[in-house]
């Protein structure tokens, strides 16, 4: 039981709340408050991140000193700034990036935004923003949207305030609306759109050739004796679909033949879309005897789809896609496709970066567009088919 700490008496103390997490109590006999004593044991000790204070305690130096030997100033000895690095090291000294930001200085980072970085495209294309960055000194902050525009444009502002030198987006396939990316609401850093950009002339952007590579697609599919040639694209407001759709037209009017509004359709890139459009298309009249899905991913949906109704790629219905992955040459039959390059996508809207960058107001806003190549694989040669089986 406890006893007041003033009078002593043990039956008129009772609880009356809390003061700074600890239970105060109050006794009736006196009117005294008091709060409960902390267990005996060694303070606790809370983790210290090391400052340039710290590092210069342990030199003997100036702050001041501390500072300029970082930065690497001529007027600091190299006996000292070794002895400060040496320090720094033993310390775990980390710059605060934020706070050099809020003195105008750089903070040597590129934010990136993704719509999901299990994707091999996305992560191959931020290997190549990733090689460009660091040859260049900057570090690379990552975040992925998940396919999601709220969660895009809680990426762009979280980046934008940890001050970020630049941004590298390629949006959500939700996105339509573009307003998260304004000069003002970005704080007018240099952004640069790669893959899925924003629609507008006066941005910079990285682009795939789409209309070619859809076109070139199609037009082999053609050759191959392929008349009913359907068409799975991605969400209508996407440019890469306006474009690919584009390039699929392009190739049926130059060969003459008819557009099919019922064999295209505009899906979200997810897998039941996908094979709810297939099983749609096998039961027309007339069904399809090829299929462009313009996302690589849904043509692996389609092929699997197909084996396990006992149809045969290329016989029966031949598939290709829109993007190479190392999973298409490994799958029998081998799935034509159109190679994005995303390396060299990454590593252009680096450079795009670093340009602005440099010209600063001098910059001049561009499209960047990376040529695709045609990769053409047992899927789509109708005349060379062996059936379908999934070799893996």
């Amino acid at each position: 039981m406890l006893t007041c700490v003033k009078c002593g008496l043990a039956d008129k103390v009772v609880r009356a709340g809390f003061v700074r997490g600890r239970q105060r109590f109050c006794c009736n006999a006196c009117a005294y408050h008091f709060t409960a004593e902390r267990p005996a044991g060694p303070p606790s000790r809370k983790r210290h991140q090391a400052t340039i204070a710290d590092v210069a305690r342990q030199v003997g130096v100036a702050p001041s000193t501390v500072s300029r030997a970082l930065n690497g100033h001529p007027d600091i000895s190299p006996v000292t700034r070794q002895a400060i690095l040496d320090a720094a090291r033993q310390l775990n000294y980390q710059p605060n990036l934020l706070a050099q930001s809020l003195q105008g200085r750089a903070t040597n980072t590129i934010g990136v935004v993704i719509p999901d970085l299990e994707r091999p495209f996305f992560a191959t294309a931020v290997s190549g923003i990733q090689q460009v960055a660091t040859e260049a000194g900057y570090r690379v902050m990552i975040c992925q949207s998940k396919e999601s525009y709220a969660t895009e444009v809680s990426n762009v502002q979280a980046l934008v305030a940890s001050q970020v030198d630049g941004l590298l987006i390629c949006h959500s396939r939700e996105t339509e609306n573009f307003d998260h990316m304004s000069p003002t609401a970005c704080r007018d850093i240099p952004i640069v759109h790669f893959d899925r950009v924003f629609n507008q002339e006066n941005v910079s952007r990285v682009m795939i050739d789409d209309w070619s590579g859809a076109f070139a697609v199609t037009e082999h599919l053609i050759q191959e004796g392929c008349r009913r040639i359907a068409l799975l694209a991605g969400p209508a407001a996407l440019l890469i679909s306006q474009q690919r759709q584009a390039g699929y037209l392009g190739a049926l009017r130059k060969y003459g033949l008819p557009v099919a509004d019922e064999l295209i359709a505009h899906i979200n890139f997810r897998t039941e879309a996908a094979v709810a459009c297939l099983d749609a298309w096998l039961a027309l009249p007339q069904p399809p005897d090829a299929i462009f899905a313009i996302n690589y991913t849904n043509a692996f949906d389609l092929l699997l789809a197909l084996r396990r109704r006992g149809l045969r790629v290329p016989e029966d219905l031949a598939i290709v896609g829109f993007g190479d992955e190392f999973l298409a040459g490994l799958i029998e039959p081998g799935l034509t496709t159109v190679d994005l390059h995303p390396y060299r996508i990454g590593q252009q809207a680096a450079r795009l970066f670093l340009e602005q960058i440099q010209l600063q107001e001098r910059f001049e806003p561009r499209t960047c567009v990376v040529k695709s190549e045609l990769i053409i694989r047992q899927s789509s040669r109708r005349g060379q088919g062996r059936g379908f089986q999934l070799a893996i």
